[in-house]
C-alpha cells in the first residue's frame, strides 16, 4: 500500500504534478476562517493517503490542550480536522505552527528556547472552544457525518429534506472567483443522524425512481403504439387515395365500368 505522499513523489517529474501541489501549499491561508477550511479541504483531497498527524518533537513543551468532545465532532474525523483548521486560522501567522491536533485533542506546544507569547494564543483558542459545538457544519463534514454522497446532499438540500442554515461566500487566496456554499446547523445534522432519516430518504428516492421508470416505460410504449398505428393507417389508406384521384399505378385513369375505349 502506497501513501499519498509516495505516489505524489513517484508521479512527479520535471514540471510535473508537484509544481501544482507546491503552489497550493505555498499559498497564504485566507483570513476568513471558512475560506481557510474549504481551501484546506481542497488540498486534503489530494493527499487522502497522507498521515494527518505530524511527529511530536520531544523537546517541545506542552502549554495547553483542548479535547474535542463527541458533541463537537459528531463522530467525524473530517469535522475534527476542520475544527483544528478553524482554530489555527484564528491565530496569528507566527503562532499557527504551535497548534496541533493529536488524537482529537488540540495541543499548544512551545519549542525549546522560543520566546513567543503563547498566552495570547491560548486565550484565543480557549475562547473559541466555548462555542465549538455550535460551529456550522460545512458540506464536506455533512457527507462524512451522514455517510452520504455529494449527489444525495444536493438532492435533499434542493427538496428541503436537508435544511440549510444559510450560505457563506468566501474568496480563496490565489483564485479569481468566489465560492458560495451552504452551511448547516449542527443540531439539525445530529437530529437527522439520530433518527436515521437517511435510510428512509433513500427508500423514498428508490421508490420514486422506480415509479418514474415505470411511467417512462408506459409513455414510450404508447408512443411506439401510436407511431405504429399511424404507419399502418397510412399503408391502408394509400390505394384508396389513388383510386379517388382516378389513377392507380402507371396505367393512367381508370375507365368507368361498362365503357370500352377504342
Amino acid at each position: 500500500m502506497f501513501s499519498g505522499a509516495s505516489i505524489a513523489r513517484q508521479s512527479a517529474g520535471p514540471g510535473g504534478a508537484l509544481t501544482l501541489l507546491d503552489g497550493w501549499l505555498r499559498m497564504r491561508p485566507s483570513t476568513d476562517c471558512a475560506a481557510f477550511r474549504v481551501e484546506a479541504n481542497s488540498i486534503g483531497d489530494l493527499f487522502k493517503g497522507m498521515p494527518a498527524r505530524r511527529k511530536i518533537d520531544p523537546t517541545t513543551k506542552l502549554v495547553a490542550e483542548w479535547p474535542l468532545s463527541p458533541a463537537a465532532t459528531r463522530g467525524s474525523s473530517v469535522r475534527a480536522r476542520d475544527i483544528f483548521l478553524e482554530m489555527r486560522a484564528r491565530l496569528a501567522c507566527d503562532l499557527r505552527d504551535l497548534l496541533r491536533i493529536e488524537s482529537r485533542v488540540l495541543t499548544l506546544r512551545l519549542p525549546e528556547g522560543s520566546d513567543v507569547d503563547v498566552d495570547a494564543a491560548s486565550a484565543i483558542v480557549s475562547k473559541a472552544m466555548r462555542d465549538i459545538e455550535d460551529l456550522p457544519v460545512i458540506p464536506r463534514e455533512v457527507e462524512d457525518i451522514l455517510a452520504i454522497s455529494s449527489g444525495e446532499r444536493h438532492r435533499w438540500l434542493r427538496d428541503g429534506r436537508l435544511q440549510s442554515a444559510g450560505t457563506r461566500t468566501v474568496k480563496l487566496r490565489g483564485r479569481a472567483r468566489k465560492i458560495t456554499f451552504h452551511v448547516f446547523d449542527p443540531r439539525h445534522i445530529e437530529d437527522v443522524l439520530d433518527r436515521d432519516l437517511v435510510t428512509g430518504w433513500r427508500e423514498e428516492d428508490a421508490a420514486r425512481a422506480a415509479e418514474n421508470r415505470r411511467r417512462a416505460a408506459v409513455k414510450a410504449a404508447l408512443k411506439r403504439a401510436q407511431k405504429s398505428g399511424r404507419a399502418a393507417a397510412g399503408i391502408f389508406a394509400w390505394p384508396h387515395r389513388r383510386m379517388e384521384n382516378g389513377s392507380l399505378g402507371r396505367g393512367g385513369p381508370i375507365a368507368p365500368l361498362g365503357h370500352c375505349s377504342h
